[in-house]
């Protein structure tokens, strides 16, 4: 095993290491949100977005992005065109051999077959729910079709879990990546509290994990709080996962109170990902003194330093390095 995916694996294990680890990441097709089956050339943009960011780069390790086939296309148009909360019943789950799954297997064993062996590999993957408020309109659509009728919602969700719990299982066990990395966001609609959250939501994006975990993933989870979206911490605390990123400064929760939510486990985080944050328009002397600042609040075992979420893709990528020196 390399020193690198080692010390990351020590890290993930809350074991001390000779540094810290730093991991950030970005989109690498011109339109991440955009299908591969309408623009192909958005597949080729990440496979050789990702070669590119590692062979200069140097990652500590690699979030596999998603970029092309963030939701399954079929479901998508399913959730699009229904009508009311009932339809949900008449969703149906993929083929195991599904091209979007099989595609993206490829897409996975190329490259971990490039750097893999080097490099732990976290594939990007999202929650069902994300997938379902994407499809049907957003968070306050969803939050109407849970108060029309929560029992159609669960069923979709568990559909498409399933889905998604095939996707993650072949990623790990045929595309050799190491793990998951779910990406999950509280409901943004005050109707979802907690306790609906934990009924309606949580069984289908805790499958997920469960499914990866049993195929050997060492799974992150990802609290997202992407463009200032709020998250209720405590929601997650029990989630089966290695490793959390959350986004500490949207949320305004330490990196030190993160792990103490989070039952102690490894936390990956520290920096807004934001055009305004501070890694990406600040001087190399402030990203670095904040890097210290980090460390000497939240200690070096168990922390891997990265951002709140995907950073801009037009970053410097020796910002990052920056970070990585003060690291050390």
């Amino acid at each position: 095993m390399s020193n690198k995916k080692q010390l990351v694996l020590d890290a993930f294990n809350n074991k001390a290491t000779e540094r810290v680890p730093v991991g950030f990441w970005f989109h690498f097709a011109e339109n991440e949100l955009g299908s591969s089956y309408e623009v192909p050339a958005y597949r080729q943009q990440n496979l050789e977005g990702h070669k590119k960011f590692v062979k200069e780069f140097q990652p500590d390790f690699v979030k596999l992005m998603s970029d092309g086939y963030f939701f399954e296309p079929e479901t998508a148009k399913f959730l699009k065109g229904i009508k009311s909360a009932e339809d949900l019943f008449n969703l149906k789950p993929i083929s195991e051999n599904d091209k979007w799954i099989l595609d993206q297997v490829s897409l996975v064993k190329e490259l971990t077959n490039d750097f893999g062996k080097d490099l732990f590999t976290a594939y990007n993957v999202f929650a069902p729910a994300t997938a379902f408020k994407w499809g049907v309109g957003g968070d306050k659509k969803l939050a109407e079709l849970i108060k029309e009728n929560q029992d159609a919602v669960f069923y979709a969700l568990s559909v498409i879990s399933q889905n998604t719990q095939v996707l993650a299982k072949a990623v790990i066990k045929e595309g050799h990546a190491d793990g998951i990395y779910l990406s999950v966001q509280s409901i943004q609609d005050v109707s979802v509290g907690p306790d609906l959250y934990s009924e309606v939501i949580s069984p289908s994006e805790i499958a997920v994990l469960t499914a990866a975990s049993s195929v050997g993933g060492t799974n992150i989870l990802h609290v997202c709080g992407y463009e200032g979206a709020k998250n209720n911490l405590s929601n997650f605390k029990n989630y089966p996962a290695k490793v959390i990123n959350f986004a500490s400064v949207v949320e305004g929760v330490s990196l030190k109170d993160g792990k103490k939510i989070f039952k102690n486990k490894a936390v990956i985080g520290g920096f807004a990902n934001t055009k305004e944050g501070l890694l990406y328009k600040g001087s190399r002397e402030d990203i670095q003194a904040e890097t210290k600042k980090l460390l000497a609040d939240a200690g070096k075992t168990g922390i891997i330093l990265g951002a709140d979420c995907t950073v801009p893709k037009d970053i410097d990528w020796q910002r990052l390095e920056w970070v990585r020196e003060a690291a050390k």
